[in-house]
């Protein structure tokens, strides 16, 4: 038996350790002592790290294999804070100052066969995508494609005239861009959310131009990328060119043309969204949940249910209007969250002009990169994270389906299954994963199937989800078997109400 004596002292540099270390101790301490400095570029303070003190030759004793499985699990559990994540730095460069010109003459140097990255969300820069329809047109160009996420408000380039010229793909479908994606005209790639990035660092997809709006420059000359963050850094810095929209109305937010700003929602949840908000503030929120929470009316549904919550966080990929009230209610405080204490994080958001007021210059907000928010890493050092998604279609084993109706593509991955994994994986053993959704479409047609439609794609397996809630109870599924999963009685309750609309639905066998 070895015996090594481990003390917590501060090491100041690599120079005073241990005479005889062997290489993998040396390599690991030596990475124990790193500086913030060293990470950030700028702080001062040092990385408290761990000193051995023990014999060379009782060292040598060490079974390496041993070691190196112990050493691996601890380099993975390593906490992990932003600065981890961040691959470039955000200087502006002296004499490199941008262009002014119009939309029209910034596409002179768009050509034929280019890639073309695009801003999304709220901050789609519509304009511009105008002026490239146009200059494409006029100029005859070909097979240019454009890549983005989920963008907004008219897109000239999806119509079919312009087929050969533009070519969609999309990394995650909005509704401008669904009729293309379906007639074979565009492109859709199934990926999850903080992956996006991944496909610019590796250079599968290699942006010639990307074309995004922002916010004024402050007096430094920073320009924010406002309501959208999420993999737009990505795209931005691995494009040879930037064609960016300044906009007045674009909010200031921290962390990394005057039109008005798209928006979404402003619709209140109807009674079946209601009660379902309800089920799941009242059974599956605790005081101190962090949340993560997705575009619609059930997500907001479940946020003007917490009106009697305290110490709520968010940690979300993207928030809407919900989070203001909470917040000034004091029911969002972030106070336990265990990174970003104290501030709301996402990535992108989309809402009405009261919650891009709310954001403005904000210091309570933070956006930040979706391959760091959306890490599932990140999500699971927060306490009783809760991540609440919807879906199309959910059948009876579990296996949800939230990107296509059929085999006709509707939205994408999405950020879904980041967060059901995460919450699941979380460190304190209380995370909840849930999906929530009406139990029939507005045709009547039933969402808790004993099968998905034939060619609909499973984006969360069945072995993810813990949680589905419809208007008709909470079916908890985590650790059951398939039988008694189809049993569930909020399944087979929103099964039976749909069976008195539509006596053809089938049931499943042995259940």
């Amino acid at each position: 038996m070895v015996i090594v004596i481990v003390t917590f002292t501060p090491i100041p540099n690599i120079d005073q350790l241990p005479q005889g270390l062997p290489p993998l101790l040396r390599s690991f301490f030596r990475r124990c002592i790193q500086t913030e400095s060293e990470i950030r570029g700028r702080s001062k303070r040092k990385v408290v790290a761990f000193k051995v003190n023990a014999m060379a030759s009782a060292i040598k004793q060490i079974n390496y294999n041993k070691f190196g499985s112990v050493l691996s699990a601890l380099q993975k559990s390593t906490p992990r804070n932003y600065y981890t994540y961040v691959r470039e730095p955000a200087q502006p460069i002296k004499g490199k100052e941008p262009k002014w010109t119009t939309a029209k003459e910034a596409m002179v140097d768009l050509k034929s066969g280019n890639t073309v990255f695009v801003h999304g969300g709220a901050a789609t820069p519509v304009p511009l995508l105008d002026a490239m329809s146009d200059f494409g047109k006029e100029n005859k160009l070909k097979n240019v494609t454009v890549c983005h996420m989920h963008t907004e408000g008219n897109a000239k380039y999806h119509d079919a005239s312009y087929e050969g010229i533009f070519r969609s793909l999309s990394f995650f479908i909005g509704g401008n861009c669904r009729k293309p994606v379906a007639e074979g005209r565009g492109d859709a790639v199934p990926i999850f959310l903080h992956e996006i990035p991944q496909v610019f660092y590796k250079g599968l997809v290699k942006p010639d131009i990307a074309m995004i709006q922002v916010s004024p420059p402050d007096e430094h000359g920073y320009c924010s990328l406002g309501t959208s963050i999420d993999c737009s850094r990505a795209g931005i810095i691995h494009s040879d060119i930037i064609i960016a929209i300044i906009n007045k109305q674009m909010p200031r937010t921290f962390g990394d043309a005057d039109t008005p700003l798209l928006m979404h929602g402003g619709n209140p949840p109807n009674k079946i969204e209601s009660k379902i908000g309800q089920l799941i503030a009242d059974n599956l929120v605790e005081d101190g949940a962090t949340l993560q929470m997705g575009i619609g009316n059930i997500p907001d549904a479940v946020l003007t249910s917490l009106k009697n919550h305290k110490d709520l966080g968010i940690h979300s990929e993207m928030f809407a209007d919900g989070v203001v009230d909470l917040v000034a209610n004091g029911c969002i405080t972030n106070s336990r969250k265990s990174a970003h204490q104290g501030h709301i994080v996402g990535s992108f958001l989309i809402g009405t002009q009261k919650l891009y007021d709310f954001v403005d210059n904000n210091p309570f907000i933070e956006m930040l990169r979706v391959d760091y928010v959306n890490n599932t890493k990140v999500i699971a050092q927060q306490p009783i994270m809760t991540a609440i998604n919807s879906a199309i279609e959910v059948d009876l084993t579990g296996q949800v389906n939230s990107d296509s109706i059929g085999t006709k593509m509707y939205s994408g991955f999405g950020g879904q299954v980041d967060f059901i994994r995460g919450s699941a994986e979380a460190i304190d053993g209380k995370g909840k994963p849930i999906i929530a959704l009406p139990s029939v479409t507005k045709n009547n047609e039933s969402k808790i199937t004993p099968i998905l439609k034939p060619g609909a794609g499973v984006v969360t397996s069945r072995a993810h989800v813990h949680y589905v809630v419809t208007e008709h109870g909470i079916a908890e599924l985590f650790g059951k078997t398939l039988r008694q999963r189809a049993s569930c009685h909020a399944f087979k309750l929103a099964r039976y109400k749909q069976i008195g609309r539509q006596q053809s639905l089938p049931v499943l066998k042995n259940c």
